[in-house]
């Protein structure tokens, strides 16, 4: 990704490793590939389910950090389970890493907010490098790169489709896809400006669009994980034709559509509850010490319940979360957390994990915290703004001195 205003020989359109992109990842499928950016539980991979129309689900994930390159294969992959190729509805698909992913990844979080329209987006992908002004560069014969622009989210899709009619001939499910146009700062090729009435002549030298190979990639807002990148078109709508070029190849003009995440958010968080390993149901179950492992993470687990009952039968309920040190440092000991756990309807409790680091040095048992906060159609108790559980890392290295 992308294509851009400018050259992808200008680092300011490089996602180079150690800048906060690390978990944005290259998904390899049969002789295809697309990007995909890994959640928050460090072991799955949340991309597009087009990535895998061709037949196969045997993928692998490569990561570029700052410790180089490193290669996972896929144990699981799910579609959306109502994914439609045709209408480019619900095309999400998680694939599950047969190891942890490396710790120096990034892990995100999902965007959860309804509010998307009108906020700035970064996107970050490993499509073919491209400029606005010509578009993809078809030729392009070098190495992987990652890329990364800004855009806005403009509309939903569903609202371009109400706009154009049978000019548009597929029909996205309303509010479940966001749409950005790329400006050049220009009217004229301002396409939902002229298409829809959604003016806007862009964001400059940053701005950008999503080119093939970026499928799968995320939009990014405030670092969370707000869209999932599809597809591009180029519309034209009673002799309105904004694409500088008149071809579909990611110039200025065109449109892109990410899938909405806030949209899919319940369908993401219980699928990967549902493969976590040994995680426990019930309060009996909770282990407050964990093993640390000598190499890549595994889990310490913190159990929500719900013990109250809900003034509506599909109420959300949530909670904010984060972790923080004891004797354990984060980045060393395990992997600092922070999100937000939601409870869907019929569902009364949940774990949330901590990935802890394995490693093979001696040293003390140590302990870090998990800080919940600000629930949300809840609460823990007159007075009560916080509550604090512990987790015990135990070494099994032998004795330290």
């Amino acid at each position: 990704m992308v294509a851009t205003v400018t050259s992808h020989t200008d680092t300011r359109n490089r996602a180079y490793a150690g800048e906060g992109f690390d978990g944005v990842v290259r998904v390899a499928v049969g002789g295809y590939y697309g990007t995909g950016v890994l959640l928050y539980d460090g072991h799955a991979v949340l991309t597009a389910a087009h990535l895998f129309t061709h037949g196969s689900t045997a993928a692998s994930v490569t990561f570029e950090t700052t410790v180089g390159s490193q290669t996972a294969t896929a144990s699981r992959v799910a579609l959306q389970p109502t994914y439609d190729a045709t209408q480019g509805n619900n095309d999400l698909a998680i694939v599950w890493l047969s190891s942890s992913a490396p710790v120096t990844a990034e892990r995100y979080s999902l965007y959860r907010g309804s509010d998307e329209i009108g906020q700035s987006l970064t996107m970050v992908g490993y499509g073919l490098p491209g400029m606005g002004a010509t578009g993809e560069l078809t030729n392009y014969s070098g190495g992987p790169l990652r890329l990364k622009a800004s855009n806005q989210f403009d509309a939903d899709a569903g609202t371009l489709k109400s706009g154009l009619g049978s000019a548009m001939s597929w029909t996205p499910m309303p509010g479940t896809q966001l749409i950005a146009d790329f400006d050049n700062g220009t009217t004229h090729q301002d396409a939902l400006g002229r298409l829809i009435i959604r003016p806007g002549t862009g964001l400059g030298q940053d701005e950008g669009l999503i080119t093939p190979g970026d499928s799968g990639g995320p939009a990014f807002i405030s670092g969370q994980v707000a869209g999932i990148a599809s597809y591009t078109a180029s519309l034209v709508s009673g002799g309105v034709h904004p694409d500088i070029d008149s071809v579909s190849n990611s110039s200025f003009g065109e449109v892109a559509a990410w899938q909405r995440v806030s949209y899919y958010q319940q369908w993401i968080d219980q699928s990967l509850r549902a493969q976590y390993t040994n995680a426990p149901t019930q309060p009996a179950q909770v282990q407050k010490a964990a093993t640390e492992g000598n190499s890549g993470t595994s889990y310490a687990y913190f159990l929500l319940q719900f013990t109250g009952v809900r003034s509506d039968p599909n109420q959300l309920l949530s909670v904010d979360y984060r972790t923080r040190d004891g004797s354990a440092t984060a980045g060393e000991d395990y992997l600092a957390a922070s999100g937000t756990l939601v409870l869907y309807p019929n569902e009364n409790q949940a774990a949330i994990a901590v990935e802890i680091v394995g490693d093979y040095q001696a040293e003390p048992n140590e302990t870090f915290y998990l800080d919940v906060t600000h629930p949300v159609g809840g609460s823990f108790g007159d007075g009560v703004v916080m509550l604090t559980a512990v987790r015990t890392i135990v070494n099994d290295d032998g004795a330290w001195l």
